[in-house]
């Protein structure tokens, strides 16, 4: 399947490409200025040396959204928006999984605090600005840091709590995930339930300070496993 991570060039949507390029996924890296994406694989390639069939490429967001089958937005909240409006003329009828999370430092606060939006959610805001199209939005990778998806070869030791309103998509979303070591997905509901799982990541951010941690996830016990 071809992954296009829409503004795939900050941390977290290198370290999901590198994890999704080395499951033996194809793996376009997006991002507003094409120069900078073609950069950012050509170092990651480098990195990847060491494995067999790396497949990834860089693009420009709007060329990386037309070729995937599957798109992974991870950008910052105050790039949210005007990402989701260039890109929104191109994405038809695709999977889009929003990773993005309010955060205060958005606007100058701290990480570890949460910021209400009037959508109720960034997945939510992102299912508004793509109302006119066909786009299947479902909300995911927004409680598994950086670190652990950094912590390469080693699993990642944390669930990815999804929510949508397509529960086709989120079957689609979560075998896809699923193919990262470690990793069980959880479907939590509809797409109104990110409210709820974009804050647990202002609270683990929070933990992972307080106690001087950079691997602290979640997991979700006592329910039956898919």
């Amino acid at each position: 399947m071809k992954i296009g991570i829409i503004g795939g060039t900050g941390s977290q949507g290198l370290n999901i490409a590198k994890r999704f390029a080395i499951a033996g996924e194809e793996v376009i890296v997006g991002s507003r200025k094409e120069e900078k994406a073609l950069t950012k694989v050509e170092e990651t390639l480098e990195e990847l040396k060491d494995y067999d069939n790396i497949n990834m490429v860089g693009m420009s967001n709007e060329d990386a959204t037309q070729a995937g089958e599957i798109l992974i937005l991870t950008v910052p909240l105050a790039a949210q928006k005007p990402t989701v409006q260039s890109i929104k003329d191109y994405v038809g009828d695709k999977i889009v999984i929003d990773a993005t999370v309010p955060l205060e430092s958005a606007i100058g606060g701290s990480a570890a605090r949460f910021v209400d939006l009037m959508e109720g959610s960034a997945a939510e805001r992102t299912a508004k600005l793509l109302k006119k199209t066909d786009a299947k939005v479902v909300a995911g990778f927004n409680n598994i840091s950086n670190s652990l998806l950094n912590n390469i070869p080693e699993p990642i030791d944390c669930d990815c709590l999804i929510a949508g309103d397509n529960n086709d998509a989120k079957k689609v979303v979560k075998e896809l995930i699923e193919e990262l070591p470690g990793v069980d997905v959880i479907d939590c509901g509809k797409l109104e339930k990110a409210r709820m799982i974009e804050k647990i990541t202002p609270l683990l951010i929070g933990l992972n300070i307080k106690y001087k941690s950079q691997f602290g996830g979640i997991r979700i016990t006592g329910i039956p496993k898919e």
